[in-house]
């Protein structure tokens, strides 16, 4: 497939439309250009792994590696993230959660199990990453939405890195909402609403390391988020 020369700078959603993976494939190909070939080598490993852990796996009428490489692109690109590791474990960010046994090749394999086969892979600190955006396994006596507010809020202190792949992550999931049909747009509006103020100061922290500009275009995204989840709950 031809791509045009301004593929480099077209936005995600658009790309998603137009071009759909190869498309997206093709621009995390361009944004890797940059660097240097033992770290581009890491970055094209990390996708690999992504895509065949990932295969068969599905987000509403989409491949779900489409998410993984938005997620990644968005943070190199729009977030101005140069650091391999963070880039590397935005790539992989769901394989502990969602492929645990083939990550760790054993049947009913831990998430520890999981976040330390990364490690071998990828190094302490990509698993690390991880890890923080990880959901644990929730207690079924306790509210699933006020668990994992707690969890975000509590993961993320101490890692102000994965801070940025969760914004990255939440902004696909969030303002993307309007792309997601049927009964799971009141679902996920419902999960995400009230994890707009958590993330909105979390960004405001000193030590999470964006630059002023972006952490302003991160918050113009958590507006259009909560105006989007206010249109489909309060509607109701």
């Amino acid at each position: 497939m031809e791509f045009p020369t301004y593929i480099g700078t077209m936005p995600l959603h658009a790309i998603t439309e137009i071009y759909g993976e190869a498309g997206l494939r093709e621009r995390y190909r361009l944004e890797i250009q940059r660097f240097a070939p033992p770290d581009r080598d890491r970055l094209a490993a990390a996708l690999e792994l992504a895509g065949e852990l990932h295969r068969e796996d599905r987000r509403v009428r989409e491949p779900y590696v489409n998410h993984l490489l938005r997620v990644a692109i968005r943070i190199m690109h729009h977030y101005e993230v140069s650091d391999v590791d963070v880039i590397v474990a935005a790539v992989l960010h769901d394989t502990v959660e969602d492929h645990p046994d083939e990550l760790a090749d054993k049947d009913d394999a831990t998430i520890e199990e999981a976040v330390a086969e990364l490690a071998k892979r990828f190094g302490d600190r990509v698993a690390r990453l991880v890890a923080a955006v990880t959901n644990p396994e929730y207690d079924p006596s306790y509210d699933k939405h006020e668990q994992y507010r707690e969890h975000v809020r509590t993961s993320l202190d101490g890692e102000p890195w994965a801070r940025v792949i969760k914004l990255s992550d939440f902004t696909d999931n969030g303002v993307g909402v309007i792309h997601t049909t049927g009964p799971k747009v009141e679902r996920l509006a419902t999960k995400y609403r009230p994890m707009v103020p958590v993330l909105r100061e979390l960004v405001a922290r000193p030590d999470t390391p964006l630059s002023r500009l972006v952490k302003q275009h991160i918050y113009r995204h958590l507006d259009l988020a909560e105006e989007r989840f206010a249109a489909i709950l309060d509607g109701r």
